[in-house]
C-alpha cells in the first residue's frame, strides 16, 4: 500500500479523497489553486501545496507544475478524481514517465476509449452493439458534403457530438439539413474551446430512451466486475441532474445482460480501475446501444455505494497498489434503491444563473438513509472559476418509494443561505408523477414542463 498519495482535484471529491486516505493510513497531500485556499481538503489534508492562480489551466490542469509537487514531496501517487485530468492519457503516461503511480488506468487502456468515435468503432468492430453512425470522425464544420452525406444516409433525426468533449459539451440534435449545419459548428466550436478537439461524429438520434449505466471495477489480475447500473436520464442540457441505482426498468435478465457486455467493455480495453460504461436504452424497442465509457470515477458513484456496500475510491486505491479484488460476481448483491440530487449554486429561476458567492449559512439534512457529500461551510465563499456542483445529496430505502420520500425530506431540511441553487428544482421533479412511475426519459423536463412549473412555483412563492 501506498505511504502518501497527492490528491490533484478540488472540492468535494478532493475532500472525499483525504477522507479516505486518512482511513487507510497514507498521508493525503493536497494541491489548489489561489481560490481554493479556504477549501475543506486543504485544511484536513496532511500536506497541502499552492499551484498560484485559480484559472484551471494554470493550476488544476498544469500537467508538469503537480508532477513537480509530486516529486517535491515525495507522494508516490497521484488520485485524480473525475474532471480536470482524470481522463487525459497524456497525464497518465507523464504520471508512468516520472515513477508515480496513476490511481486509475494505464495510458493504452485511456487512449483505446478515447476519443469517442474512436472507441465506438472499436466496440463495433468488438460485437458491442452500437447506434448507426459515422465510424470514423469528421474533421470540421468545413466537411459538408461528407456530413450531410452521412446524416442522409442514417437518416433524420441525427445527434452531433464532439469526438473529445464530455459531461455533454457541444451535443446538439439536429432534424435536417439546417439543423445539422448549426450543429456541425457548435460541436467543432464547443469541442475545440473545451478539449482542444474539433473532430466530431454523427449519431442516429433515438426518441425515448434511458440513460443507464453500469458500473466496472477490474484489477490488474484481469478479475472483473459490474456492480450494477445507475440511471442518468434526467438531464438539463446533457448534464445530469438526478440518478438513481438500481434503474426502474431493468429486470434480472436484462442487468445480467447489459453488465456482461460491459464487463467485455473492459476487457477491450484491457482495463484495471474504475470503469464507467454509458449505453441508451430504448423504451419503444427494449434495445440497448453503447454509448461511451468514461474511464474515470462518476460524480454519482455514491449510489453504487448505497446499494452495494463497496467503497469506489478504495477500491481504486487498492486497485492501483496491485491488490486483487478479493471477490467474484457471485459476491455483488444489490440492496435497496438509492437516489442522488446534484445541488449546484444556480438559479433555477433565472435560467440556472451561477451564484458563486458566499454560503451565510449551511445546514445539511441528517437522519436514517440520508448521505451528504459536500466540501463547503457556513462562511465559505464559492470560486467563480469551477464548476458550480457543491454538494452530492443522497437517499437511501428500502424500496423506491421509501428512497423518494427520504430524498423529499432531506431537500426540505436543507438549509443553504447566501446564495442560489437548484434545491427548488429537485422538489418539482421528485414531485413529478412520471418520475414517481419511474418511466421517464432523457427528455423528461422539457416533456413534463418542469422549468414552467418551477416558475410557476416562484410567481406563487412572490406574487
Amino acid at each position: 500500500m501506498f505511504n502518501k498519495i497527492l490528491i490533484a482535484n478540488r472540492g468535494e471529491i478532493a475532500f472525499r479523497a483525504v477522507k479516505e486516505c486518512k482511513e487507510l493510513g497514507i498521508r493525503a497531500v493536497a494541491i489548489y489553486s489561489d481560490a481554493d485556499a479556504d477549501a475543506l481538503f486543504v485544511k484536513h489534508a496532511d500536506e497541502a501545496y499552492p499551484l498560484g492562480e485559480s484559472s484551471p489551466a494554470n493550476s488544476y490542469l498544469n500537467i508538469e507544475k503537480i508532477l513537480d509537487i509530486a516529486k517535491k514531496c515525495g507522494a508516490e501517487a497521484i488520485y485524480p478524481g473525475y474532471g480536470f485530468l482524470s481522463e487525459n492519457p497524456s497525464f497518465v503516461k507523464a504520471c508512468e514517465q516520472s515513477g508515480v503511480k496513476f490511481i486509475g488506468p494505464p495510458s493504452e487502456s485511456m487512449q483505446r476509449g478515447k476519443p469517442k468515435h474512436r472507441a465506438r468503432k472499436l466496440m463495433k468492430t468488438n460485437g458491442i452493439p452500437v447506434t448507426p453512425g459515422t465510424d470514423d470522425a469528421i474533421a470540421s464544420a468545413s466537411e459538408m458534403t461528407e456530413a450531410i452525406k452521412a446524416a442522409d444516409d442514417i437518416g433524420y433525426p441525427v445527434i452531433v457530438k464532439p469526438s473529445g468533449a464530455g459531461g455533454g459539451i457541444g451535443i446538439r440534435v439536429a432534424k435536417d439539413k439546417d439543423e445539422l449545419v448549426e450543429a456541425m459548428k457548435y460541436a467543432e466550436s464547443r469541442g475545440n474551446s473545451a478539449f482542444g478537439i474539433s473532430a466530431f461524429y454523427i449519431e442516429k438520434y433515438i426518441t425515448r430512451v434511458k440513460h443507464i449505466e453500469f458500473q466496472i471495477l477490474a484489477d490488474e489480475k484481469g478479475n472483473v466486475v459490474y456492480l450494477g447500473e445507475r440511471e442518468c436520464s434526467i438531464q438539463r442540457r446533457y448534464q445530469k441532474l438526478i440518478e438513481e441505482a438500481p434503474s426502474s426498468v431493468m429486470t434480472p435478465q436484462l442487468r445480467q445482460e447489459m453488465g456482461e457486455t460491459a464487463v467485455k467493455v473492459a476487457k477491450i480495453l484491457k482495463y484495471a480501475s474504475a470503469l464507467t460504461v454509458e449505453f441508451i436504452y430504448s423504451m419503444d424497442t427494449g434495445e440497448y446501444f453503447f454509448n461511451e465509457v468514461n474511464t474515470r470515477l462518476q460524480v454519482e458513484h455514491p449510489i453504487t455505494e448505497l446499494t452495494t456496500g463497496i467503497d469506489m475510491v478504495k477500491e481504486q486505491i487498492r486497485i492501483a497498489a496491485g491488490e486483487e479484488l478479493g471477490y467474484t460476481q457471485d459476491d455483488i448483491q444489490l440492496r435497496g434503491w438509492a437516489i442522488e440530487c446534484r445541488i449546484n449554486a444556480e438559479d433555477p429561476f433565472q435560467d440556472f444563473l451561477p451564484s458563486p458567492y458566499q454560503i451565510t449559512a449551511y445546514q445539511p439534512p441528517s437522519g436514517f438513509g440520508v448521505r451528504v457529500d459536500s466540501g463547503v461551510y457556513a462562511g465559505y465563499t464559492l470560486p467563480f472559476h469551477y464548476d458550480s456542483l457543491i454538494v452530492k445529496l443522497l437517499a437511501w430505502g428500502g424500496s423506491r418509494d421509501k428512497a423518494i420520500s427520504s430524498m423529499r425530506r432531506a431537500l426540505d431540511e436543507f438549509i443553504i443561505d447566501g446564495i442560489k441553487t437548484n434545491i427548488p428544482f429537485h422538489k418539482v421533479a421528485l414531485d413529478d408523477e412520471i418520475f414517481q412511475r419511474g418511466d421517464y426519459t432523457t427528455n423528461f423536463i422539457e416533456e413534463r414542463e418542469i422549468i414552467k412549473k418551477l416558475k410557476q412555483l416562484h410567481g406563487k412563492s412572490t406574487g
